[in-house]
């Protein structure tokens, strides 16, 4: 009997256990498990729809069948709620996702906190087993998803990648969005990106902080030895209070498409939740505790070896007999005609190759866009090897639907071509494929002045300094006054704004984007009627009444830009706001200096520009100044002059106004801020008090 004792307990000690799952704990208040795998768990998880989990202890969420959905949620309700706040939770899984075949995969996966732990009612593909078409959006859904996107999300612009992270509320149109990244530890901000469909397993850590309200996401391949130590995402985000109701679940949706489709597996799964203590923050896997990932494999397409070898052969030779026989047609053609070119090409200097710079833009990459507009789209290329800024371009690239006609267009690019200034983007050289026109410019790295004002203090925090303001201002100035008076011919730019203004290494202003601008003979007429174009809110009203552009017209548009360096305000927004109106009524003047600067900014300066700046927009073109003058006025060598009371109102032109350009400056706008307001001379060494 002593002997078939000791015996058991022996077997017992040396029989291999996998990795127990730690014990889960529910209370009132507490939520805590962890799932080294599912085996032996299936009374823990609820699932619906196709997924299961496999006797190797995965949970599948999906297979790679069409138009399916599958959920999994924790079995017991979690409570998040405590005193009207949403209290600290952290969860931590690995998860697989395997497509269909290596260039077709969807639709991805939800991480969920939802009030119910099914999701009835929930459709496949861009659905992702969460929402349908019917409740798509609404408060009552209760629902916040972390979305693991593989395919073009939701409502996505058409330039948006498939391969990204959303955070959803009642909706399935991310509320944040961002590429799937991680932060490299070696190189804190260098980011290396990653497939989430690439059939390996990835980790994903999730930590909210309730007192805070800030949420904490981190997604990377789980064969990294640590973690990163910067998230991908970091938000406060208070809209989950409105989500989270007294009971919630835990889980997990998926779904795939009638085309696309993937198979969804989670390997591993913690999570744990409190007040009172808080919740331990959610510690990665160790993928030798978990079971083995499932294998990646494709569905195979089932073609014979022999026949698929006969094919591949006989490609092979028919490829190389039409490429003798088209390299023989070149060959012959060049020898009888050459190259023939119109007589615009032959005579404009600077043109380049069209495979170069399409080798230099990475065969016009996507990636490689850093900006649109009216007239096409800019790429930036490298010519070289070298990752200098200095030795690389920007390629504007045209289509023919943005042109008048190539020659009209070219004809301005030829004069165009010749300008030189230290305030004006250079035109390197230009070349025509087809249909296109590609424009070559000076590569500016740190962007446009409009991100410089508005995207860059909200992403990072980073404001403008005022010297850099002025000095930007001044050379704009400097810019536009070469084109007026400067050059062999006039040029009247008829868009400057702040996304024109692009700032290059040494915090120098450059003037670009010409492909609005006119030129005009010395001496000659500038009475030109052309159709209205430029931005609203930066184009002077005689425009909309003319439509003759002049230098004057130039002016009224610096202003404007002027007063919104000082200010860091849109010269419009939705209502009736217009910033030299706004200026013009305050009691202060130096009330309108952007408030981020605080008190870090010249008074006599701010004071001086935004006077010049209100100027420049008088309402009578004859009554602005020149660019010469403005540029005086900035650098301290001339005193502004008065303004007069009406500011170049009339009861007619203001009526004008008003009927014909509704929404840039309303006639009882222009009444109500031109009867009260005028300003002393202003120089270096004087001072005024508001108004």
């Amino acid at each position: 009997m002593k002997f078939i004792v000791v015996s058991l307990l022996f077997l017992m000690l040396t029989v291999p256990v996998r990795r127990a799952q730690r014990t889960t704990t529910t209370t009132t208040t507490t939520t805590e498990f962890s799932f080294g795998g599912f085996s032996g768990n299936q009374s823990q998880i609820l699932t619906t729809g196709v997924a299961t989990i496999k006797p190797d202890g995965l949970l599948r969420l999906t297979d790679r069948n069409a138009n399916v959905t599958g959920t999994a949620f924790y079995s017991k309700p979690v409570r998040l709620l405590a005193n009207s706040t949403v209290g600290s939770f952290s969860t931590s899984f690995v998860f697989v996702i395997i497509p269909t075949s290596s260039s077709n995969g969807g639709f991805g996966f939800t991480f969920t906190l939802s009030p119910t732990p099914d999701r009835p009612g929930a459709e496949s593909a861009q659905y992702l087993g969460l929402l349908n078409e019917r409740n798509d959006g609404n408060l009552t859904n209760h629902v916040f998803a972390v979305e693991f996107d593989t395919v073009q999300g939701f409502k996505d612009v058409s330039d948006r990648s498939g391969n990204h992270i959303g955070l959803n509320f009642n909706n399935l149109a991310s509320d944040v969005q961002e590429p799937v990244v991680y932060y490299d530890n070696d190189e804190s901000d260098r980011k290396e990106d990653f497939l989430l469909q690439s059939g390996d397993p990835i980790q994903a850590l999730l930590d909210y902080d309730g007192p805070t309200q800030t949420l904490n996401f981190t997604v990377y391949p789980a064969r990294l030895k640590s973690r990163p130590v910067k998230p991908l995402i970091s938000r406060p985000v208070p809209k989950l209070l409105e989500i989270v109701q007294e009971e919630m679940y835990v889980g997990f949706t998926a779904a795939t498409g009638r085309d696309q489709s993937s198979a969804h597996y989670v390997m591993g799964w913690s999570f744990s939740s409190g007040v009172d203590p808080p919740p331990l923050v959610a510690e990665p896997f160790n993928l030798s505790e978990l079971p083995h990932p499932p294998p990646n494999t494709a569905k195979k397409t089932g073609y014979d070896p022999q026949v698929l070898s006969l094919i591949v052969a006989l490609s092979g030779v028919t490829l190389i007999l039409l490429a003798l026989l088209f390299f023989f047609v070149m060959y012959k053609k060049r020898l009888q005609q050459g190259e023939i070119l119109e007589d615009w090409e032959i005579n404009h200097p600077h043109r380049l190759r069209y495979k170069d710079l399409y080798a230099a833009t990475d065969g016009f990459n996507v990636n490689r866009i850093i900006g649109t507009g009216g007239f096409g789209t800019v790429f930036r290329g490298s010519p070289s090897s070298s990752s200098s800024s200095s030795d690389q371009i920007a390629v504007k690239k045209i289509t023919p639907n943005s042109m008048q006609g190539v020659r009209e267009f070219v004809a301005e690019i030829e004069s165009l071509g010749r300008l030189r200034h230290k305030n004006l983007v250079n035109l390197q050289g230009w070349c025509k494929h087809k249909n296109d026109l590609l424009l070559i410019y000076d590569y500016i790295p740190n962007g446009s002045l409009d991100s410089l004002l508005y995207s860059r203090p909200r992403q990072s925090g980073a404001v403008l300094s005022w010297n850099v303001r002025f000095q930007i201002a001044k050379g704009v100035a400097s810019g536009l006054l070469y084109l007026h008076e400067e050059w062999e011919k006039i040029v009247i730019h008829r868009d400057v704004k702040p996304s024109n203004v692009l700032i290059d290494d040494d915090m120098n202003p450059r003037l670009g984007d010409f492909g609005l601008a006119r030129l005009y003979e010395r001496g000659g007429s500038l009475s030109h009627t052309t159709v209205v174009v430029g931005t609203i809110g930066y184009m002077a009203p005689e425009l909309t009444r003319t439509r003759k552009s002049s230098t004057a017209s130039d002016v009224f548009a610096f202003g404007v830009l002027l007063l919104e360096i000082v200010s860091g305000r849109r010269p419009t927004d939705s209502g009736n706001f217009f910033l030299p109106d706004w200026v013009m009524e305050l009691r202060e003047i130096l009330t309108a200096v952007d408030p981020r600067l605080g008190s870090c900014y010249d008074s006599i300066e701010a004071k001086v520009s935004l006077a010049v700046g209100l100027l420049c927009c008088h309402q009578r073109p004859e009554s602005r100044p020149s660019m010469r003058m403005v540029l005086r006025y900035l650098n301290g060598d001339e005193d502004v002059p008065v303004i007069d009371d009406h500011w170049g109102y009339s009861d007619s032109s203001t009526s004008d106004l008003g009927s014909k350009f509704e929404g840039y400056v309303s006639s009882d706008r222009a009444s109500s801020s031109v009867t009260s307001f005028s300003i002393t001379r202003i120089s270096s060494t004087s001072v005024i008090s508001g108004r």
